[in-house]
């Protein structure tokens, strides 16, 4: 098996070094002083599951990598639609994109059945975009459920999670699920191929959707939102909202908003990603977390007076944030 991992940050060096431990042949796209680091000696992960070193190839120019099996994306999805030329070179007929993307994916509803199937979701596939960059019978869905972070160029810590939830969009279990998924247990991983992938995007979601944006917006930490009341209140109704926009297409996330937030709390003083973005000045991750979600309220008449609010509050953030860039 070959893979390319496009975008070796924290969590794309982190899958490529578990990947390349199982024997796969891998290849690390990324840049600068990481790229120039991990050139000179590896990818070093430090985790509470046993420290390790990988030394799979890495390269700025995936023209030196060539056509792969499996694509790993380990991007932000505001980068998806100018990926295209980064991901030509790495195509053959049958190469897959796994997507490790937060929020609503590109692929939403392509292959489900219903009344909104083939429907484009214009926030986060503007003008087919993302599409024609990432073709959709190329995608496979993931959904990560761990935590890592650079802690110094060519060094990943692992803080916590280890499961990759991976699936095709029309719910096939397919051999290229199946071949990727073995590699990466192989590798120290956990990553189940699931029937009904939107369940876990919606999971996942309930909390990114919230704490997120409340993060960049308070510059505070996942424990500190919990524990301040009227933050937490905001919560629960940012969740109770999406849970209604997810039931009316068609996908009951089938776990209950206090359970959710409790696993949110156990990451204690934890940045979110998009807290982090904000203190290094890039854009902001919100299409597919907020805009997208209100997008389908619209589509199906939910009402989502309060994923609106902070919606336009933190969407004006981005917007002087990227400004000032």
């Amino acid at each position: 098996m070959k893979v390319a991992v496009l975008g070796a940050g924290a969590i794309g060096a982190y899958v490529g070094a578990a990947l390349h431990r199982a024997g796969v042949e891998v290849h690390l796209i990324a840049r600068g002083e990481h790229l120039r680091a991990i050139r000179h000696a590896g990818v070093r992960v430090l985790t509470p599951r046993g420290d390790f070193t990988a030394h799979p190839h890495a390269t700025d120019d995936p023209t030196e990598v060539g056509p792969v099996d499996h694509v790993f994306l380990g991007l932000k999805a505001n980068s998806y639609a100018s990926a295209g030329p980064m991901i030509k070179p790495l195509l053959h007929e049958t190469t897959s994109i796994i997507a490790a993307q937060n929020g609503i994916p590109w692929w939403y509803f392509h292959g489900l059945k219903g009344p909104h199937e083939g429907y484009r979701i214009e926030s986060v596939d503007p003008g087919g975009a993302v599409t024609a960059a990432l073709p959709l019978h190329r995608a496979i869905g993931c959904v990560v459920y761990a935590a890592t972070e650079i802690e110094e160029p060519g060094v990943i810590r692992h803080l916590e999670g280890t499961r990759f939830s991976i699936g095709e969009p029309d719910g096939k279990m397919s051999m290229r699920c199946t071949a990727f998924s073995e590699a990466a247990v192989a590798g120290g991983l956990k990553c189940p191929v699931e029937r009904d992938l939107r369940r876990d995007v919606w999971i996942k979601l309930m909390g990114n959707i919230a704490f997120n944006p409340i993060s960049a917006l308070a510059r505070a930490t996942m424990a500190g939102i919990c524990r301040h009341d009227g933050a937490r209140e905001l919560v629960v109704a940012m969740m109770r909202e999406t849970v209604e926009v997810a039931r009316r297409v068609g996908c009951d996330p089938g776990i209950s908003i206090e359970r959710r937030l409790r696993g949110a709390e156990k990451a204690g003083e934890h940045k979110t990603s998009t807290l982090q973005d904000l203190e290094k000045g890039k854009p902001l991750e919100l299409d597919v977390l907020l805009a997208a979600v209100v997008e389908l309220a619209d589509l199906t008449g939910a009402e989502v007076p309060t994923l609106r609010a902070i919606h336009a509050v933190s969407d004006l953030l981005n917007a002087n944030l990227v400004r000032a860039g």
